[in-house]
């Protein structure tokens, strides 16, 4: 029964410190930049997932804006719509594809990103293309006549960024952590009980080939 107590106090304990070290390698501090990868698409062809450069990523927790330049897609002449995606995060958040140019909008474009957390954890990212407020343009004169030159690229999309902190209980999460906790736990013991079953078995063999070898009217000793 010690035996098993201490194997169990030990299964718990490595539980708890495998949990605590991903949560630590994973987390994120207000202010970190928060890796995002950017991916076009004109007619039927694509680019690959391009890394962004941090001063134009999300930054964790933080409100900010931003201006994401947009390279000229090969072949592009200016008749059909222009199309980008994005992955925010490590753990790789994608965001369906977001018309930005030629989206039958004589309005400059403005992308609203919107971002929820919960601690130093990402949780999910949604975005959506939008009208840019005149106090906007007011703001940035140049990005109009920038965005409707055809001759000028890459053209720069503003991109807000918005953060929603999200309760710090995780339902999910506890019942995941339980879960694999519990499993951990009954591989343990099932472990522990094939050992101690093993040692009777071995035990109750031993003493059946003694009983069988023992002679007729015999006392055989068994070791």
């Amino acid at each position: 029964m010690d035996r098993f107590c201490g194997v169990t106090r030990m299964a718990v304990f490595l539980v708890v410190l495998l949990s605590e070290a991903i949560s630590i390698a994973v987390a994120y501090r207000p202010g970190d930049i928060v890796p995002m990868s950017r991916m076009g698409q004109y007619h039927s062809s694509r680019t690959v997932w391009h890394d962004m450069i941090g001063k134009h990523c999300p930054m964790f927790a933080v409100n900010r804006e931003a201006l994401i330049p947009i390279p000229k897609p090969t072949g592009y002449t200016g008749a059909d719509p222009y199309k980008i995606s994005f992955q925010v995060g490590r753990e790789k958040f994608y965001v369906p594809w977001l018309f930005v140019i030629n989206r039958k909008s004589s309005n400059v474009p403005m992308i609203e990103m919107h971002l929820r957390y919960s601690g130093g954890d990402l949780l999910g990212v949604t975005a959506k293309v939008i009208d840019m407020p005149n106090s906007y343009v007011e703001l940035h004169p140049d990005i109009r006549k920038q965005f409707w030159d055809q001759q000028q690229w890459p053209k720069h999309i503003l991109v807000r960024y918005t953060w929603d902190e999200q309760s710090e209980i995780d339902v999910a999460s506890g019942f995941y952590f339980l879960f694999g906790s519990g499993l951990m736990l009954s591989v343990i013991l099932a472990i522990y009980v094939l050992q101690s079953s093993q040692d009777k078995l071995t035990r109750f063999v031993k003493e059946t080939v003694a009983e069988s070898s023992m002679p007729a009217g015999g006392v055989a000793k068994v070791e």
